[in-house]
C-alpha cells in the first residue's frame, strides 16, 4: 500500500465586501466604458438630432414639420424596402432615432404624428392613431415587434463591439445579420398575420 500525501486546501475567511470597494469598482469600469464609447455615442446623437430637425419648415408649412426634415425624406425614401414588411414611412422615420434606443420608437412615432403630452396619454393618442381604420393593422403591429426583437439593440452596443475589437469588421457583421434576421421574420410575420 502506498501512501499519498494529504492536500489541504484551505479557503480564506469569508468577509462581506465592502461597499466603497465596490463603488470604486464601479465607478473605474464605467470611466473606461465612457472613454471608451462616449465620443461615438455623442457623434451618433447628434447626427440623429440633425436628421429630425433640420432643414425648418416653411412658415406656411401645412404637415408637421417631421415632414420637411432630412428624418422624413429619408423615411419616404427607404419606405419602398420596409413597404413588404408592412412598415409605412412614418415607422421608417421612427427606426432612425430609434437606432440609437430602442425605447425612442414611441416617442418618435408621438412626435410623428404630432402629438403631444405626458408618455400615458401620447401612447394612448398612438395606439387610437395606429389602430384606427387608417392605422396599422394587426399585421404591420407584430411585424414591427418583431423587427425589435432581432434588429442590433442600439448604436452603443454597435459602438462598444468596435472599441472592443478594434475594427469595423465585427460590427458590420453582426449589423448585417441581425437586420436581414429581422428582415426575414419581419417578413413572414407581416405575410402570416395578413392573411388572418
Amino acid at each position: 500500500m502506498s501512501t499519498h500525501p494529504i492536500f489541504i486546501f484551505e479557503l480564506p475567511t469569508y468577509r462581506i465586501p465592502d461597499i466603497r470597494n465596490i463603488a470604486l469598482g464601479l465607478y473605474d469600469r464605467a470611466t473606461i466604458f465612457l472613454k471608451r464609447v462616449g465620443g461615438i455615442i455623442v457623434a451618433l446623437s447628434i447626427l440623429l438630432w440633425v436628421l429630425v430637425t433640420f432643414p425648418q419648415p416653411p412658415d406656411n408649412a401645412s404637415m408637421p414639420a417631421i415632414n420637411y426634415s432630412l428624418a422624413g425624406q429619408l423615411g419616404h425614401l427607404i419606405h419602398p424596402i420596409f413597404a413588404p414588411i408592412g412598415f409605412t414611412w412614418e415607422i421608417c422615420i421612427a427606426l432612425i432615432p430609434a437606432m440609437a434606443a430602442r425605447e425612442v420608437v414611441i416617442a418618435a412615432l408621438g412626435v410623428i404624428y404630432a402629438m403631444s403630452g405626458d408618455e400615458d396619454t401620447v401612447t394612448q393618442s398612438l395606439l387610437s392613431q395606429i389602430s384606427g381604420p387608417d392605422g396599422w393593422g394587426l399585421a404591420t403591429g407584430l411585424s414591427l415587434l418583431v423587427w425589435f426583437i432581432f434588429a442590433p439593440h442600439c448604436l452603443a452596443t454597435l459602438a462598444t463591439i468596435r472599441r472592443e475589437t478594434g475594427s469595423w469588421k465585427q460590427p458590420i457583421i453582426m449589423a448585417t445579420y441581425l437586420f436581414a434576421l429581422a428582415y426575414i421574420f419581419s417578413f413572414i410575420t407581416y405575410q402570416v398575420a395578413s392573411k388572418f
